[in-house]
Order: C-alpha cells, then structure tokens, then sequence
C-alpha cells in the first residue's frame, strides 16, 4: 500500500506559478506511474497530467499543455507539478495518484486506473 500527501497548493493571482509536491511512502514509488487530477466545485474529477514509472514519457490535458510540468524524483518518492501563467479556470482541488498497473515508459489518463490518491490540495487562482 502506498500513501500519498500532497502539499504546496494556495491563493495566486493569474498569471502566478505554484508548485505542487506529492511525497510517497509505504513503497517505492519508482513501481508506479503518476498522475495529477483536479476538481472544480460543481464538476467531475478530471485528469491534468502524468509521468510514467520510469519518467522518460509524460501527458499532459490540452488546457494545461505549455503551462504546467510534472516530474518525478524516485530517489526522494515525490511528484511534482510545476503550473504556471495560471488562470482562474485552473482553481480546483489538486490530487495526486499511483497508477501500479501502468510500466517503464506506459501511462494513461484514465482516473479509474488509478489505485491510490492523496487528499488533495487547493488550488485558488484569483483574476
């Protein structure tokens, strides 16, 4: 079982950057692929990005593509997204998920592949 607590989520103006961290324990997270997902109030959990196990490959939501980066750190177990020129339109709740069935360079965007989830971080883009 692996656990996940992201952090580093705020208030920003548009156009400002944040950086969003999900540290891992309980197993090595060089075992999974990583996503990011966020939800809006009012609106479905959707997908944002993702990095395969290995880190060599990553996909990226047509709204965040050019803005947004997400890495990877095995050696530390920790996740990042790096969002900037934010928008109002990105304000949500930002989850970070594993993805343990997705291998070396594979991913993918679907939320149910998805077995385990952080708790989530706010994300408020002011205009």
């Amino acid at each position: 079982q692996v656990q996940l607590v992201e952090s580093g989520g705020g208030l920003v103006q548009a156009g400002g950057s944040l950086r969003l961290t999900c540290v891992a324990s309980g197993r090595p997270l060089s075992n999974y692929a990583m996503g990011w997902f966020r939800q809006a109030p009012g609106k479905e959990r959707e997908f944002v990005a993702t990095v395969s196990s290995s880190g060599t490959t990553t996909g990226y939501a047509d709204s965040v593509k050019g803005r947004f980066t997400i890495s990877r750190d095995n050696a530390k177990n920790t996740v990042y997204l790096q969002m900037n020129s934010l928008e109002p339109d990105d304000t949500a709740v930002y989850y970070c998920a594993a993805d343990r069935s997705s291998y070396g360079s594979a991913w993918t965007r679907q939320l149910g592949a998805y077995d385990h989830w952080g708790q989530g971080t706010q994300v408020t883009v002011s205009s």
